[in-house]
């Protein structure tokens, strides 16, 4: 029983120093490097119509790339 005590104890004081950690470097949570992108998927799923977000993010994109590639007089 005590090493279940001890090892909870030591479990509650990790997820307390990285809570700490958190709150104060004030940055989201970051996935892993790469995920589904480095192996060539754009997407998670296998549908041939995407979903809402991906079209809002896709129409985002290409406002974005359109926008940058006009000539601007600054």
């Amino acid at each position: 029983m005590i090493y279940f005590i001890a090892t909870f104890v030591v479990f509650l004081l990790v997820i307390v120093a990285m809570a700490i950690g958190y709150i104060f470097n004030k940055q989201t949570i970051g996935g892993s490097c790469g995920g589904l992108s480095s192996i060539g998927i754009e997407k998670s799923c296998d549908c041939d119509d995407p979903c809402e977000n991906r079209k809002k993010k896709n129409a985002e994109a290409t406002r974005i790339a359109k926008f940058k590639s006009e000539q601007q007089i600054i």
